[in-house]
């Protein structure tokens, strides 16, 4: 099997739910799937079902980084999480490898772009990974096999419904 890399960004709703999605079938299909999270640590519902699915979950981060800027915690936890990454890359049980809000760390600099580039010439030839998060940089999205913006036309937040478990938490 040949393994592409694809990129789902945008301002949309969507992104994670997506690429998760994508885990279910993959599951479903008899392949190995590992997610790998930048910047979120906390037990999201849909964290358990993957685990129960028998998808490896690893958070490397220290929450949200909204209304805060990066600190030197926020750098060694994605450290850790390329170093991760360069893990599943050197083993051969992973078929398909999520890396969710590495788009963000991207373009927050918790990740540099040459690491991040030097990562993907490792990665091997029939390995899918999914790259997700808001503001995927141009670089990316040029070595990207598949690009999917998702566009936020309309959304209940705007008239002030909060996030609700199990939909968007």
């Amino acid at each position: 099997m040949t393994g592409y890399l694809q990129v789902y960004t945008g301002d949309g709703k969507g992104k994670s739910t997506a690429a998760f999605g994508l885990a279910l079938r993959a599951r479903g299909a008899g392949l190995n799937v590992q997610l790998i999270q930048f910047i979120k640590n906390k037990a999201y519902p849909e964290i358990a079902m993957l685990e129960g699915m028998g998808v490896a979950v690893r958070q490397f981060g220290r929450g949200l980084l909204f209304g805060r800027p990066p600190g030197e915690e926020d750098f060694a936890a994605a450290r850790e999480g390329l170093a991760a990454v360069e893990n599943a890359f050197e083993t051969t049980e992973t078929d398909v490898l999520i890396l969710d809000e590495i788009n963000v760390a991207l373009e927050l600099g918790l990740v540099e772009e040459e690491a991040f580039l030097t990562l993907m010439d490792k990665r091997p030839a029939g390995m899918e990974v999914i790259c997700t998060g808001r503001r995927a940089p141009e670089f990316l999205l040029e070595l990207a096999d598949l690009v999917t913006e998702m566009r936020a036309v309309k959304h209940y937040f705007q008239a002030g419904v909060p996030a609700r478990t199990g939909i968007e938490k």
